[in-house]
């Protein structure tokens, strides 16, 4: 693949171009069945490995079909 088909990694923007360039082979590498792409920690920050994505408190708890709402539980008593 040429460079100019690849697209900046996720999270990349306002790193250098070179280690932009490093991200970029590691994480189409890393796309490769059977590859294990390493990063470094500071690689992989910048590639967002690190970002909390965890759902809120309120929203796992709304998400439970298994038990009964909040509001169910306030009604019966």
């Amino acid at each position: 693949m040429s460079e100019s088909n690849r697209t900046p990694a996720a999270g990349v923007a306002g790193a250098d171009p070179v280690t932009e360039a490093v991200l970029n082979e590691k994480l189409a590498d890393a796309q490769t069945p059977g590859f294990w792409a390493e990063f470094a920690p500071d690689e992989a920050e910048l590639a967002g490995a690190f970002e909390e994505a965890a759902l809120e408190e309120g929203d796992a708890a709304a998400s439970d079909i298994d038990s009964p709402s909040l509001e169910e539980n306030n009604a019966k008593e």
